[in-house]
């Protein structure tokens, strides 16, 4: 217990430092494949130049087009966002007003009322959320000014680290722990390398709707979609309100929130019923109520990076223990023989 506590003493404090070795670390993993398929005809060191060169272009698209492009519409949607809030306070005002002599007209009011007191705060909260979200991407870009250097590092010394930990595996449970652990291996590769796809596909997917639907801002809130994609069940509730609350500010029609909830049920059950049985061939089989539960706990305590490896980390545990049972290896050595 006391070990537990230092630990998330530890990863609390050092959460900056935490988030930067495992950005670099899920980094190093994903790109560990493609430098060992380079590794057949270069040697390790050619493969990994050749890798950092592709990414160096990579870098340098997303400087010249990709960050200025999304730095203006966040600008814009900064300076935009108060504007939207006057509107939702006009519109909650004259709904206030229109339920002056309705059925229950007083609590109606204080429903407004509360309504509108909620949205002053808010909007008296935007500084303090603007210092904070400056303060956090200062630390980001940190991050990836230093994850290249241990991504490099990581990929250099990725055989000796192996070698190096599996030398001090007991003799005896070698094989078993190496077993589960490939297969634990294959389990997280694959979902995160499909859960980066899907997350992709459901970004493009439904920044092409809002933009056909005529909703501000599409690109931002299709990255908000793929990114909000990866927490199960509530994913999607998490990505519509953003959309719903732009589309009806701007065209104060239910019929306008009809169509953005519709297009969000077909992307997400071509996502849901298409893709995912595609990407994800060998089901995890997770419990729902589990599943949430540690993507709730784990995004407690680590946040972005806790959200994103619960799922995987839930899979790594239900095979280590299933093997566990199994009797792959044993948990406690036996005893001597006499």
């Amino acid at each position: 217990m006391i070990a537990v506590v230092i630990v998330g003493a530890l990863m609390s404090e050092l959460r900056h430092t935490l988030s930067c070795f495992l950005l670099s670390f899920l980094l190093a993993y994903l790109f560990e494949p493609l430098v060992a398929l380079m590794e057949r005809r270069l040697s390790r060191m050619k493969a990994i130049a050749v890798l950092y060169a592709g990414l160096v272009f990579f870098a340098l698209f997303c400087l010249i087009y990709l960050i200025p492009f999304l730095t203006i519409r966040w600008e814009a949607l900064s300076q935009t966002f108060p504007l939207y809030l006057q509107k939702i306070k006009a519109l909650i005002a004259g709904l206030r007003e229109s339920n002056r002599t309705s059925y229950a007209a007083e609590e109606w009011r204080w429903v407004f009322d509360q309504l509108l007191d909620n949205l002053d705060a808010v909007y008296s909260k935007l500084g303090g959320g603007v210092y904070a979200t400056a303060s956090t991407m200062a630390f980001n870009l940190l991050n990836l000014l230093l994850s290249p250097i241990l991504v490099f590092f990581m990929l250099v010394y990725k055989k000796d680290v192996a070698a190096t930990l599996i030398g001090f595996l007991p003799a005896r449970y070698r094989d078993g722990i190496l077993l589960v652990g490939r297969e634990i291996n294959r389990s997280m590769t694959g979902f995160i390398r499909g859960q980066l796809f899907i997350s992709g596909i459901v970004a493009l997917l439904v920044t092409l709707a809002l933009f056909l639907l005529g909703v501000d801002y599409p690109l931002l809130n299709g990255i908000f979609a793929g990114v909000t994609s990866i927490i199960p069940f509530i994913g999607v509730i998490l990505a519509a309100v953003p959309p719903l609350f732009l589309a009806y500010v701007k065209y104060q029609t239910s019929l306008i929130l009809v169509k953005v909830a519709a297009a969000f049920g077909v992307i997400y059950f071509v996502e849901g019923y298409l893709v995912k049985p595609l990407v994800f061939r060998e089901s995890m089989d997770l419990n729902p109520l589990l599943t949430l539960l540690m993507v709730m706990a784990l995004g407690e305590l680590m946040g972005f990076w806790g959200i994103l490896l619960a799922i995987p980390i839930a899979a790594s545990l239900k095979i280590f223990f299933s093997h566990a049972v199994k009797g792959t290896f044993s948990l406690i050595p036996p005893p001597p023989e006499p």
